[in-house]
């Protein structure tokens, strides 16, 4: 047996060496009374063995009681005191035994309280009365008739009974306190799981936050340096003697660059998503930005317009923005730009411009091809920031290019709800 388990096993060692001891010392007294006294060692042999397995294998320590007990019966050994300790293994099977275990324990006290009961009352141990001095008990006993026997049995079930009832406490105190222990950790698990689960929406919630300012900035900076760049080419062409003209221009360029500059400092400071040009200005600023850009656009609204939530209107916004950008990026300049929305319902956008063949740029389509389209198949980050922002919403978005008659033109078509959460 290694160190280890030698100190585990010491406690019950060393009980099971005391009631050997004290049983074999019982024993040698005895034996003036009863001669064969290697009955009685293997009576104490083999109560403290089953004593030393109380704890560690109690169905093991009870079989070996009744083992002995029967023996001792057949072979006609006394009782001995030190079989006293036979409540150590009740105790024990009622502490660490298994249900079954529990069980038959317990129906062992009173089957071995009525048979001690029986036992002593036999007269085959008559003789032994200067070794246990019971006797005169018992005689004294059956002067009250027979049923000093039931009263006795009830004894000796108390006696019994006892360690095994504190057994089974102990038990059911033990299980208690684990279920409580469990329930701490598992109370301590689900703290942390919704502590996790905080910190990890918390992280959610940034990241969404830095993808929407940096959207936000892509969208306010692409759509001002636009204009400005626009502005800037068409300044080229002014006469030398238009000086008029040209201060013009160069005022145009200065308050596009004077208003991108608040926006991306409002984008930068805001916490909602939504500036306070994108909630006041309206769709038609933005027209009006890129006409007085130099670009002709033409115009169109359909239906009666409708106010929109903050959201939707932020929405709606920035794709504009983000159109009109595109539209003066990839457009040309000799061509119009057409914008159309639609109040059917829902809030449609449709921006449309010819393709300037040195500058073509292919974007993605949401949506399956139609006759005469060609979709677009490489995404740019202002096309994706579009097809974000509207799917947030539950829009959709539709980029394609079509090549018709008098060349090829982009098409860029939004559908926002009228109404959140459409």
């Amino acid at each position: 047996m290694s160190p280890d388990r030698l100190r585990a096993w010491a406690p019950e060692l060393a009980l099971a060496a005391a009631v050997l001891l004290i049983g074999l010392v019982e024993a040698s007294r005895a034996k003036p009374f009863w001669e064969d006294w290697w009955d009685l060692a293997f009576v104490v042999a083999g109560i403290a063995t089953a004593v030393g397995l109380s704890r560690r294998a109690p169905g093991t320590a009870i079989g070996l009681v009744w083992l002995v007990c029967l023996l001792q019966l057949g072979s006609g050994t006394p009782v001995l005191l030190a079989q006293a300790s036979i409540a150590v293994v009740l105790f024990g099977a009622a502490r660490w035994g298994s249900p079954a275990v529990v069980a038959l324990s317990g129906l062992s006290i009173p089957l071995g309280a009525v048979t001690v009961v029986l036992f002593a009352a036999s007269e085959v141990y008559d003789a032994l009365a200067g070794f246990l001095d019971y006797t005169s008990v018992i005689d004294s006993a059956y002067r009250f008739g027979t049923s000093w026997q039931v009263a006795a049995s009830l004894l000796g079930m108390l006696v019994l009974g006892s360690p095994w009832l504190a057994g089974l406490v102990l038990r059911f105190v033990s299980r208690a306190e684990q279920s409580r222990l469990s329930q701490v950790a598992a109370e301590e698990d689900a703290a942390r799981a919704v502590q996790e689960s905080e910190q990890a929406r918390e992280i959610a919630r940034l990241g969404e936050e830095q993808a929407r300012m940096a959207r936000d900035v892509h969208d306010v900076v692409g759509h001002s340096l636009a204009v400005i760049l626009a502005q800037a080419e068409s300044a080229q062409y002014v006469e030398d003697a238009d000086s008029e003209k040209l201060k013009d221009t160069l005022a145009t360029i200065a308050t596009s660059a004077r208003t991108s500059l608040q926006d991306v400092r409002q984008v930068l400071t805001s916490t909602q998503g939504a500036t306070s040009s994108d909630r006041g200005a309206g769709l038609d600023s933005l027209v009006d930005g890129v006409r007085s850009s130099g670009h002709e656009v033409v115009s169109t609204v359909v239906g009666r317009p409708q106010p929109l939530p903050p959201e939707l209107e932020t929405v709606a916004y920035r794709v504009l923005q983000e159109m009109l950008t595109n539209a003066i990026r990839h457009g040309r300049r000799d061509s119009p730009v057409t914008v159309e929305r639609h109040w059917e319902g829902e809030l449609r956008i449709e921006v449309r411009n010819a393709v300037a063949d040195d500058t073509t740029q292919p974007l993605r389509t949401l949506t399956p091809d139609a006759a005469g389209t060609t979709p677009a198949t490489a995404p740019g980050q202002g096309v994706d920031g579009m097809r974000r922002r509207l799917a947030a919403v539950g829009g959709r978005l539709d980029v394609r290019r079509r090549d018709e008659a008098d060349g090829a033109t982009f098409t860029a078509t939004a559908w926002v709800p009228v109404r959140g959460g459409a």
